[in-house]
């Protein structure tokens, strides 16, 4: 993703920002920028402040002190994470109301006075015509379809969780406001939909600022990441890849300033204590940098999540087998002719759009469905653990160490007692968040405490369904990493590709009309099969007729011209394996970068490392050229 100059104009300003929930600093004197073009992905831990400063920015917090200044006349749509739709009202005049500047600039125009001045018509029309409102209608379409909207005559009342979030999306979007901001855009949104607007936020223009933990998604759209830490916003030029390796760097800047402080302390410390007794202008000068240094302290250190997993028991011979599994509900077809033998350390990930039948396989497997036809074996040493999509085995009326402690002061974690108050720590819950009550919680801080709650009963298969929503990215990488070191089977539902292609051994993709596809292999594998499946499938397809047509002897010689040679052909045919090479070196490189032990195992070779992604970066990018310049000339000689 380019980077925005810096000349482009300020649409949005903050200085002097500071905000507190109780003794907690979420801002400390803090600025801000957001300059035209700029898409910037706000990222930081559960709690840290985000949704609180997306708030500010849209004047729907004011417990805040600080100069906030927009340009004049700005735009601005805000989605907020908690969704505030009026549920008497239809999904389409919810929609509208994103638009009720714009409408109310239409109603004038088509029922203006015929006393209004020429020149004031033209003023509206102008303003009309800014706002891209003549096309108003076409674009509420456009969005409602894109973004798989319920039936725009439905009451909101109806809806699911999902399906309004989807509407609270398509309200912030339908005017084309210049400013956006957006708490969590990607979330209840399938692959196919974070895609497309992908592209839609990447092509609009205008500014945006979102709050998102979909690392794909921020790679892909950003042009600076901003983050949020201990009250202090950090900028990073560029998208999220390149943020891992900036904030490597600084972090190792951050050390080594740390380790001078540190010398500086033992060098001046004895001659501290020595007391000299002559205390010239001099000596008390040496004396306040020594007190400077003291009292400056070491850097704030994050603390990560431990995902304490009890040991996975032994399967027998059998796991899970399903032979030509189909499964029918409300008179629709979810799947069919399903066959998948799981196997030991198996790791699947489950993917597809919304009410194609993730959610229902997992409840076929844990025995609360019957399938339609087929069979399904589960083995006797099989023991499921199923982390549920809607949090509905937390109590909000009890505080966290009540929910997790289940009237005990310990839990059981495999055959050993773990005090409650310390299992909750490790999944980073402070001591003022463990006496809250649940239904006090934030989306992310309920997220870990139903895996704290969930991943204490063990078992040796899990069923996750989207673990991901709301975990902020460092608690994202701990669960990730503590998925691929366990020594059970996992299927996942998710639509986090980031995640897919590091955790997952094996994808099960559901594709709409029954269709199932089992691919072995991470996410980015699956998409390449794919592309070429759907390729075969368009080759095998009956061509047009082109009888009684000849090609003229100039248009022969072309396309001899343009055939591949054989050297050419066999670079052509090893080219995937080279990009699915180089691509692996580009993660490992990146996965080296997003490691919470990066200092300790790699600070001595920061830029060596940093040269070296680039490099391989680099080279992904010749690859693909070549691959492309190939294939056009492959397909103009077949033509």
């Amino acid at each position: 993703m380019g980077e925005v100059p810096e000349l482009n104009p300020v649409v949005f300003s903050a200085t002097g920002l500071c905000a507190n929930i109780g003794a907690r600093v979420l801002l400390d004197n803090q600025e801000l920028l957001l300059r035209e073009g700029e898409r910037v992905g706000l990222v930081g831990r559960n709690g840290a402040g985000k949704s609180t400063l997306l708030r500010i920015l849209a004047g729907e917090d004011h417990f805040y002190s600080g100069e906030l200044s927009r340009r004049k006349l700005l735009r601005c749509a805000y989605l907020p994470q908690a969704i505030d739709l009026d549920e008497k009202r239809s999904v389409r005049e919810n929609i509208l109301e994103g638009a009720r500047d714009t409408l109310e600039c239409l109603a004038r125009y088509e029922c203006h006075d015929p006393s209004m001045g020429h020149r004031e018509v033209e003023a509206l029309e102008r303003e009309i015509a800014s706002r891209q409102g003549w096309t108003l209608e076409t674009r509420l379409q456009e969005l409602a379809t894109s973004l798989a909207v319920p039936d725009l005559a439905r009451p909101a009342g109806e809806l699911s969780g999902g399906e309004k979030r989807r509407v609270a999306l398509c309200r912030a979007l339908v005017d084309c406001p210049e400013l956006l901001l957006l708490d969590e855009p990607t979330n209840h949104l399938d692959t196919e939909t974070i895609q497309w607007l992908e592209g839609y936020l990447a092509r609009r223009g205008g500014t945006c600022l979102f709050v998102t933990h979909d690392r794909y998604f921020l790679d892909q759209v950003c042009t600076r990441i901003l983050e949020l830490q201990a009250g202090v916003l950090y900028s990073y030029p560029g998208n999220y890849t390149e943020y891992l390796r900036k904030k490597a760097l600084r972090e190792e800047e951050v050390r080594q300033s740390e380790e001078r402080r540190l010398a500086f302390i033992r060098r001046e410390i004895d001659w501290i204590r020595r007391g000299p007794k002559a205390r010239g202008t001099k000596s008390w000068s040496r004396i306040q940098r020594f007190q400077e240094a003291v009292e400056a302290g070491p850097p704030p250190v994050e603390r990560e999540a431990e995902m304490l997993m009890p040991p996975a028991a032994p399967f027998g011979d059998l796991i899970v087998s399903l032979k030509d599994l189909s499964l029918a509900r409300g008179g629709r077809e979810l799947f069919r002719n399903l066959s998948l033998e799981f196997t030991r350390g198996m790791r699947l990930g489950i993917l597809g759009r919304n009410g194609l039948g993730k959610t229902s396989l997992l409840k076929l497997l844990l025995g609360e469905l019957s399938p339609s036809s087929g069979s399904l074996r589960v083995g006797p040493k099989v023991e499921f653990n199923y982390v549920d999509q809607h949090r509905t085995t937390l109590n909000d009326e009890k505080t966290v160490v009540e929910d997790i402690g289940e009237g005990n002061d310990f839990v059981m974690f495999g055959n050993r007692k773990v005090a409650v108050w310390t299992y909750l720590r490790r999944f980073l819950f402070q001591d003022e968040e463990i006496t809250t009550r649940v239904g006090e919680l934030s989306g992310g801080e309920r997220n870990r405490l139903l895996l704290a709650k969930v991943l204490k009963k063990g078992g040796n298969f899990l069923l996750l369904d989207e673990p991901t929503n709301d975990l902020d990215l460092s608690t994202l990488r701990v669960l990730e990493e503590s998925l691929m070191s366990f020594g059970g089977c996992v299927a996942v539902i998710s639509h986090d590709r980031y995640f897919l292609n590091r955790v997952c051994t094996d994808i099960l993709a559901f594709e709409g009309e029954g269709r199932v596809v089992y691919q072995p292999g991470d996410y980015q594998y699956y998409l390449e099969k794919r592309s070429q499946r759907l390729a075969g499938e368009a080759a095998a397809a009956p061509a047009p007729s082109t009888s009684g047509q000849s090609q003229s002897p100039s248009a022969s010689k072309s396309s001899a011209k343009v055939r591949l040679t054989w050297k050419e052909q066999r670079e052509l045919e090893g080219m995937e394996a080279a990009i699915l090479e180089a691509e692996g070196r580009v993660a490992e490189a990146e996965a080296i970068f997003a490691d919470p032990d990066f200092h300790a195992k790699y600070g001595a070779r920061t830029q060596e490392l940093t040269r070296e992604m680039e490099e391989t970066k680099a080279r992904v990018e010749q690859l693909y050229a070549r691959w492309e310049e190939l294939s056009a000339k492959a397909e103009a000689g077949k033509s």
